[in-house]
């Protein structure tokens, strides 16, 4: 698939950080373009968190470049890069366990306009942030627990409302490490079917580090794998499942379900 046509939203060139001697990610070189959903994958301690935390602005490169629009933001911190459209489901929004669900995503939709050309008068618009906030709960199937304190939530009801909470920040580039982590099995296709929904429809760059093999194939367009921080593979899923690279390095042992 070519995109000379189009600009990539988020780039990284040889972007590396060394903690110490050891190489967490090594030289990855890689361009995110709207519309497409691209799963990391690799066996833990590969550096995919550490990638992420390299692209959102939680670590500092020691060398390479990352890029949003085009933009050289290197050297930018982890809200400047928000602000420019990167956004990153938990870690970039710790959830305010005392306040309610409705409110926690009110927030998000209010620096959201807050961002925006106009910071409109909160209280003349408070009718319609309350309503953009239920719009969201809506979409992550969290209405009906509006009212409820964050601290009183199960841990898969706390990741869909981080996912709330990402969708009311609007960004270009949506990042979700292991967004079905602590979910039980009939709450994963709420997240999937979302994930899926907010690619198609508003042309965002999605990337996921995921471990679970059935998730991987049923969202990626494009498959990255890191191998002890280095790029190994990086294509279409079949191609990437089907390589020798992978196989040794992440498929070789068949991992059980619930790990």
């Amino acid at each position: 698939m070519t995109h000379s046509h189009a600009q990539p939203s988020l780039s990284t060139r040889d972007l590396t950080i060394r903690f110490g001697g050891h190489v967490a990610v090594n030289g990855v070189t890689a361009d995110f373009y709207p519309g497409t959903l691209t799963v990391i994958v690799g066996p833990n301690g590969a550096g995919k968190t550490t990638y992420f935390n390299l692209v959102s602005g939680q670590l500092p490169a020691t060398s390479g470049s990352v890029f949003v629009h085009g933009q050289d933001v290197t050297r930018a911190g982890a809200a400047r890069r928000t602000r420019l459209g990167i956004g990153r489901a938990f870690q970039l929004t710790n959830l305010f366990p005392n306040l309610t669900v409705i409110e926690n995503v009110r927030l998000a939709v209010q620096s959201r306009a807050g961002m925006g050309l106009n910071f409109f008068s909160i209280w003349s618009s408070h009718r319609e942030l309350i309503a953009r906030a239920e719009h969201y709960l809506e979409r992550v199937a969290l209405a009906a627990r509006r009212d409820a304190f964050v601290s009183t939530l199960s841990h898969g009801d706390q990741r869909k409302l981080e996912v709330a909470i990402l969708l009311a920040l609007e960004p270009d580039v949506m990042m979700f490490d292991e967004p079905t982590a602590g979910m039980s099995v009939d709450e994963v296709p709420v997240v999937l079917d979302l994930i899926q929904a907010v690619k198609a429809e508003r042309n965002k760059t999605v990337l996921l580090v995921e471990h679970k093999m059935d998730v991987v194939r049923a969202l990626a367009d494009r498959i990255i794998v890191l191998h002890n921080g280095t790029l190994v593979a990086d294509g279409k899923p079949l191609e990437v499942m089907q390589s020798k690279i992978v196989q040794e390095a992440y498929l070789g042992t068949p991992e059980p379900e619930h790990a």
